[in-house]
């Protein structure tokens, strides 16, 4: 079966400048987000995962979708949308500033938010890893690329 894995992020607030998204920010995303995933594949998304890196937001979904679906990527705006509400209403530095345009218009490419997918022929057990980053550029991955690819000795205790 193909799996897309589609990973969103999105800086639409955050506590003490550019520090962290609040609680009420990340449970905003989650409370849309959750009610989508269905293990028996009926619902939109097969499982995802709502975390953060700084202040960015990321969404990571798994589904059938294909890239660049609309239901996948109004989920993610409608999500940020509510974290931004969240993020006025509590007075959070940068509230909304990743949601550069009012309306949506069928994929986020280009609105502001970062968008990542793969779509893969699913292997048994298969892993993946996604490295998030903020405030910084590509560098930031080179010693944990090298780490992985070329230094493969244990980390000593």
């Amino acid at each position: 079966m193909k799996i897309t894995v589609s990973v969103i992020k999105a800086d639409v607030g955050g506590i003490g400048g550019h520090t962290r998204p609040s609680d009420g920010l990340l449970n905003a995303v989650k409370n849309l987000v959750k009610p989508q995933v269905r293990k028996d594949g009926k619902g939109l998304l097969i499982d995802s995962y709502v975390g953060y890196c700084g202040d960015d937001i990321h969404i990571v979904m798994t589904h059938t979708k294909g890239v660049n679906n609309s239901q996948i990527h109004g989920l993610a705006w409608r999500a940020f949308e509510a974290a931004t509400r969240v993020a006025k209403s509590e007075g959070l530095y940068g509230a909304g500033q990743d949601l550069l345009k009012d309306s949506f218009s069928g994929n986020v490419k280009g609105m502001g938010p970062g968008v990542a997918e793969m779509t893969f022929e699913e292997r048994p057990n298969e892993a993946f890893t996604i490295y998030a980053a903020d405030k910084t550029e590509p560098g930031a991955f080179n010693y944990p690329f090298y780490r992985m690819f070329v230094d493969t000795y244990p980390i000593p205790d």
